[in-house]
């Protein structure tokens, strides 16, 4: 009788616990919410961070505000939400890739940690990569680029969009699986690095699909290979890393929506659960696609996961391909 007492006792404290949380996700948001872009205006993360803010506002009634807070790679921004209320009402609309490999080259300067201080609520978008290469480079396949590389250690160019970024880590993991030799040339920016690349001062780059896309069907540049498990519907001749000859060669940019660690759980469930819903929406779907990434929805506990499984991937091609910010 004593035991049922007690027992009957923790359950009615666990319920008193339970009940402000549960209450808390009923009536969230009841004030406008602050959703930090680490990155300036008009970039992939602030346009999927804007289609996402309107439709959560229409959905819940509140205002979800985008606000900019860019510098130092998103740190700035990431940083801000990191040390915000955990109460639901400030988040971050991350480059998940790119924090996930500050997480490792800036962890000296960087005032926070990802996988410590944030709550993950959903990977919201992927973005592809492709290898191109300048149409001068006589290789077609990526066996014959490899080859080419092989062949004379240290004279295959390589452009990235910057040091540290995706495209640049993505092709140095790239050099350690195929043992190639290649010269980085690093730019500020996509846009001129595909300038260089399609002039010919560069021969090669692993760059985002829409940043590629256009100039691959003008023939401006040649395709070898995307590196995802599916084809890319706007390069379907484009055949996969494993198609090419690469099983196990993956790479792609992810976009998540995080909260501040400690944000009470009905809270992420809620955002989560409305996420579900808009990103399955064809008008989202087809505005994501217009930046080149596809819609993606994952409970917390798979956007962990796979942020978890990046930091680690990123750190382990930093250390074996000894990269340094500069």
């Amino acid at each position: 009788m004593h035991s049922r007492i007690k027992h009957a006792t923790a359950l009615a404290v666990a319920a008193l616990m339970l009940a402000p949380a549960v209450s808390l996700a009923q009536n969230y948001p009841n004030k406008a919410v602050t959703m930090i872009v680490p990155y300036p205006p008009g970039g992939a993360t602030d346009i999927i961070g804007r289609v996402l803010a309107q439709k959560l506002s229409e959905r819940l009634g509140q205002q979800f505000v985008v606000d900019n807070r860019s510098g130092a790679g998103g740190n700035i921004g990431a940083q801000v939400v990191a040390s915000a209320k955990p109460d639901g009402y400030t988040l971050l609309m991350g480059a998940m890739t790119s924090h996930s490999i500050n997480a490792t080259l800036q962890k000296d300067t960087a005032k926070f940690s990802l996988e410590r201080d944030f709550t993950p609520i959903s990977i919201v978008g992927t973005v592809p990569l492709v290898l191109v290469v300048n149409p001068s480079v006589p290789a077609t396949t990526l066996k014959e680029f490899i080859a080419l590389a092989k062949a004379k250690p240290g004279e295959m160019t390589y452009a990235s969009s910057g040091n540290g970024s995706p495209q640049h880590l993505t092709a140095e993991q790239f050099k350690l699986a195929t043992r190639t030799d290649m010269v980085h040339i690093p730019y500020k920016g996509s846009g001129p690095a595909m300038i260089d690349l399609m002039g010919g001062q560069v021969k090669s780059m692993i760059e985002t699909v829409p940043a590629a896309v256009t100039y691959v069907k003008s023939g401006k540049l040649r395709a070898i290979m995307v590196t995802t498990k599916q084809r890319v519907e706007s390069l379907p001749d484009v055949p996969t890393s494993a198609e090419a000859g690469m099983p196990g060669f993956e790479a792609v940019s992810i976009f998540g929506l995080a909260a501040p660690a400690g944000t009470p759980r009905p809270v992420i469930d809620k955002l989560n659960a409305e996420l579900k819903t808009i990103l399955a929406m064809p008008d989202v779907k087809a505005k994501l696609l217009e930046q080149g990434a596809y819609a993606t929805h994952t409970t917390p506990e798979e956007a962990a996961t796979r942020i978890h499984n990046e930091v680690a991937m990123w750190a382990k091609v930093i250390k074996d391909a000894n990269v340094k910010v500069e």
